[in-house]
C-alpha cells in the first residue's frame, strides 16, 4: 500500500516551555529515528519468515484453533484466549520512554486542525508500515474475519451496506479509504491559507476508529509473529502513542476501545522513575545524580 507524509509540523512536546520550532525539530527527529529503526528490522523480516517456515511453526494450526472460539455471527465466544501481549516480558519492551502525554499536547502556536491532520497522517503511515511487516501471515485462510478480542468488525460501504470480509480485505479497505482522504487537498489541505472543511474533525474520528481496528487486530491475531520478528517494542510504542493521542482529543468512543483497555492501561501508564545510582557515604553527591536520565 502507498504511504504519504504530510508536511512536517510539530508532533512532539518534550517540555511545555519549549518554543514551537524546537518542538518541531524534536518531533521530526523522533519520527525519523523510529521509522529508520523499524525499516532496518523490517528488511530482515523475510529471512525470519523463512526460518519460521523451516522450523514448521504451527501458525495455521494456531489460527485454526482461534476460529472455533470466535463466532462469525458477531456473538461473543464463551471463553477468551490467553492474551500473550499482556505478559510482562512483552509489555515492558518499548522503543522510547518519552512522556506520551507531553508528546500529544496541542502546542500553543499550532492550529488544532493542523495538529490533528499532522498526527493523523503520521499514525496512518506508521500503522500501515507496522501491518506490512506481518501481512504475509494475514491471509484469507488464517484470518477469515477481522477480529480483535471477542469482536468481529464488518465493513460498511458508502451506502451503509454491511459486509463481512476477511481481515486482509478489511485492512485494505481501511488503508485505501484513509489514503484517499489524506491525499485530498480539500480535506487535508497542505497549501498555505486553505481552510479545513467543517466536517474535518468527524473525518479524523472516522479514520482513527478504523486505525484502532487495525492495531487491535495486530495484537490479537498477529502478536506471535510480531514477537518472532522482534518488533513488539515498535508495536507497543506505536499503540501507546496512538491511544494517548485519541484520548487527549476524544477522537474515538471509549466503548469502541474498551476491548483493549487491559493493554492500554499497562502501556499508557507513566514509566516508573529510574532508580538513583548508589553513592559512597563519604563522597558528596554528584550534581547530575539528581537529574538522572537513562540513555537508550
Amino acid at each position: 500500500m502507498t504511504s504519504w507524509t504530510r508536511h512536517p509540523v510539530p508532533v512532539v512536546t518534550l517540555t511545555r516551555d519549549q518554543p514551537g520550532l524546537l518542538r518541531s525539530v524534536c518531533l521530526f527527529t523522533f519520527q525519523i529515528y523510529s521509522h529508520l529503526v523499524l525499516m532496518t528490522q523490517v528488511r530482515q523480516w523475510r529471512v525470519v519468515l523463512n526460518v519460521l517456515k523451516q522450523e514448521k511453526l504451527s501458525v495455521n494450526v494456531y489460527r485454526h484453533s482461534r476460529k472455533s472460539k470466535t463466532k462469525p455471527n458477531g456473538k461473543k465466544p464463551p471463553a477468551e484466549e490467553k492474551k500473550q501481549y499482556l505478559e510482562a516480558e512483552f509489555t515492558k519492551v518499548r522503543v522510547v520512554d518519552f512522556d506520551l502525554k507531553e508528546l500529544v499536547m496541542l502546542p500553543r502556536e499550532i492550529d488544532l486542525n493542523e495538529w490533528l491532520a499532522s498526527n493523523t497522517t503520521t499514525f496512518f503511515n506508521l500503522i500501515n508500515l507496522q501491518y506490512s511487516t506481518i501481512s504475509e501471515f494475514c491471509t484469507g485462510d488464517t484470518c477469515q474475519a477481522m477480529t480483535a478480542c471477542n469482536t468481529i468488525y464488518y465493513w460498511y460501504d458508502e451506502r451503509g451496506k454491511k459486509t463481512k470480509c476477511t481481515a486482509p480485505q478489511y485492512v485494505d479497505f481501511v488503508m485505501s479509504l484513509v489514503q484517499k482522504l489524506v491525499t485530498d487537498d480539500d480535506i487535508f489541505p497542505t497549501k498555505y491559507g486553505k481552510e479545513f472543511p467543517n466536517a474535518f474533525e468527524s473525518l479524523v474520528k472516522k479514520i482513527c476508529r478504523y486505525l484502532f481496528h487495525v492495531l487491535a487486530h495486530l495484537f490479537w491475531a498477529h502478536f506471535k509473529e510480531t514477537v518472532a520478528l522482534d518488533l513488539q517494542g515498535h508495536l507497543n510504542t506505536l499503540y501507546a502513542h496512538f491511544i494517548v493521542f485519541i484520548r487527549e482529543f476524544n477522537l474515538v468512543d471509549p466503548k469502541e476501545t474498551c476491548i483493549m483497555d487491559d493493554l492500554s492501561e499497562i502501556l499508557c501508564a507513566p514509566a516508573p522513575p529510574a532508580p538513583a545510582a548508589p553513592s559512597s557515604p563519604t563522597s558528596a553527591p554528584s550534581p547530575s545524580s539528581h537529574n538522572h536520565v537513562t540513555e537508550r
